[in-house]
């Protein structure tokens, strides 16, 4: 299934994560796509709040790794810009969060395809005419 989301601004946000949570059943690995700037971080954080989370939401790209507590479950942030290769994650354990049936976010999993979990989600965000397309594919 494919859904499309268009965000004018930022108060949209919210919204567009609660219809995005209610629509991942079963999916836990989320894999974010976009360019640098587009908005994967933002719309984790909004994504995060609508799960309960009242902990700092920030971006990973020097940890690769944050976790947060959504309710009494861990949610697991991955930022994966930095490493060089699928190895980096490997040495993270990234099977133990991966497979542990919490939420994992992950920006940049270009950088470790291979390693996604054949059942995952996909959210693609782009610039459209200044504003944010949003795709979710599940």
């Amino acid at each position: 299934m494919e859904l499309i989301f268009e965000c004018k601004s930022l108060d949209e946000l919210d919204a567009v994560a609660e219809k995005i949570i209610s629509k991942l059943n079963d999916y836990g690995v989320i894999a974010f796509y976009g360019a640098m700037g587009a908005g994967k971080t933002t719309l984790i954080k909004s994504i995060c709040r609508t799960l309960g989370t009242t902990d700092l939401i920030t971006s990973p790209t020097f940890t690769i790794l944050n976790e947060y507590i959504a309710g009494k479950k861990p949610v697991y942030h991955f930022d994966f810009y930095r490493i060089n290769s699928e190895n980096e994650a490997f040495d993270l354990g990234y099977e133990n969060f991966f497979y542990s049936g919490n939420y994992c976010f992950i920006e940049w999993p270009e950088k470790i395809q291979n390693l996604l979990p054949e059942h995952h989600a996909e959210i693609h965000i782009s610039e459209l005419n200044g504003s944010r397309q949003i795709k979710l594919i599940v």
